[in-house]
């Protein structure tokens, strides 16, 4: 008997070089907005910088929060479980 192929995994949404090139395409258009509309180049460089850069840490904090959550949920999930697999086997010696 044959195995079954593996699924072909799609690719990652979150890729580093991904965020990075969306921080970056969105600090030049906040660059060329705040050019346009009248401020110096170097201001709206130091701007488009400086969002490009926030963006890029509020991805990876992003990343740290939603492991941190999945940990805290599968413990809180196993100590509910257990619990509720105690119960269970009390209720069962009863016949409920």
């Amino acid at each position: 008997m044959n195995s079954p192929e593996p699924a072909v995994r799609p690719a990652s949404n979150s890729s580093p070089a991904r965020r990075t090139a969306v921080a970056v395409i969105l600090s030049g258009l906040v660059f060329v907005v705040l050019w346009i509309m009248v401020f110096s180049m170097v201001t709206s460089l130091l701007i488009g910088a400086g969002c490009c850069v926030v963006i890029v840490a509020a991805s990876s904090l992003s990343d740290l929060f939603e492991m941190l959550l999945d940990a805290v949920a599968t413990v809180i999930f196993g100590v509910l479980a257990a619990i509720a697999a105690i119960f269970g086997a009390i209720l069962g010696l009863f016949g409920f």
